[in-house]
């Protein structure tokens, strides 16, 4: 398994933020803007973490996660429904089990992040005991 981009291989980052900061140009500059994509769809209760070494969005558990890798940027929907739902929006990415991979210089569009994101929150809210 590939580790993630760290400037600090020995020490975790410890949030979202320091995580970034020690992701090189021009992957930083990507994983910037899907952040702010995912940032401008989830709930104001949503808290940004470290889980398993990448930056996570949690909202009612895991919601959606992304990193920088030395060849390549992978986003984390955590759920293999929103995999099959976007099939199609995903067929010029690199995608395996849960796992969407792009180019370093190049993210998805911020509609395709949100679309996704928003999906998930949907089936988070479906999931929740009413």
């Amino acid at each position: 398994m590939k580790k993630a981009l760290s400037a600090k291989a020995n020490a975790a980052p410890r949030s979202m933020d320091e995580y970034l900061s020690r992701v090189p140009e021009p992957a930083r500059g990507s994983l910037d803007k899907v952040r702010a994509a995912i940032r401008s769809v989830v709930p104001s209760e949503a808290t940004e973490t470290i889980s398993y070494g990448i930056p996570m969005f949690k909202y009612r558990g895991m919601l959606f996660g992304f990193a920088a890798f030395s060849k390549h940027c992978s986003l984390f929907p955590t759920s293999m429904a929103v995999m099959r739902a976007f099939k199609d929006d995903l067929k010029n990415f690199d995608v395996s089990k849960g796992t969407i991979r792009f180019a370093l210089d190049k993210p998805p569009s911020a509609a395709l992040v949100k679309k996704l994101v928003k999906a998930r929150l949907a089936e988070k809210k479906h999931k929740q005991p009413r």
